[in-house]
């Protein structure tokens, strides 16, 4: 056969299929798809902003959450639950702690997210969502605002977790105990980034025996 009648290869040789580059532009194409489908089930519309509850008696505590990467096993994989993240929050609520949500997820994607943590059976609490470009911008800044609006209402923030170094910059503007922070440790990363916070948790499962067994109840 001639050289130029050779037939065109119908897909990517093995070691370009397995290369770092390929696997990411998988994921990409994976978050573009799921991005999609969700815009199509709850549209575009951005959450509005959420009030601060009022602490229960003069010491209510609170657990802090971020969602993308730490309820979440990636930011890319928004809609797939780290497996015992609820198991862990619903032990948090049943030993009376209020759960506080805080993402700065983009706007078009935060319309589902109520749904979300509803469906996959995590605790209720306030979900909390950047109002703007800046706020998205600074997330850091924004989180630390929100915190400090629960802090001036009279709430303890006793714990908190988080995968990104603007989740404990934030936590530690707000006067979260360092000892009572956590790190989850993204899928694909061989660390948890930024500091500071008492361990680093590859995930949620082998950390609901510490909240069921060291956690005290809220006072």
């Amino acid at each position: 056969m001639r050289e130029d009648t050779m037939p065109m290869p119908t897909s990517l040789p093995q070691p370009l299929r397995a290369g770092p580059c390929y696997a990411r532009r998988r994921r990409w194409r994976l978050f573009l798809a799921t991005a999609c489908a969700v815009w199509l089930a709850t549209g575009c519309a951005a959450l509005p902003p959420a009030e601060v509850p009022p602490s229960p008696g003069q010491r209510g505590q609170a657990v802090v959450l971020d969602i993308d990467g730490t309820l979440t096993p990636h930011n890319l994989h928004f809609m797939e639950v780290r497996p015992g993240a609820p198991q862990v929050l619903q032990a948090y609520a049943g030993k009376g702690y209020g759960i506080v949500y805080i993402t700065t997820r983009v706007r078009p994607l935060q319309a589902g997210l109520q749904g979300w943590l509803a469906s996959n059976g995590f605790p209720a609490g306030a979900l909390h969502v950047p109002q703007s470009e800046a706020e998205r911008g600074d997330a850091a800044g924004f989180k630390a605002g929100v915190l400090a609006r629960y802090r001036a209402a009279g709430w303890r923030l006793a714990y908190a977790y988080g995968d990104s170094p603007t989740d404990f910059a934030a936590y530690a503007r707000a006067g979260v105990p360092p000892t009572q922070v956590f790190a989850l440790k993204r899928r694909y990363a061989t660390a948890c980034a930024g500091e500071p916070y008492a361990a680093c948790l590859d995930g949620w499962v082998e950390h609901l025996h510490y909240v069921q067994q060291e956690v005290p109840p809220s006072q």
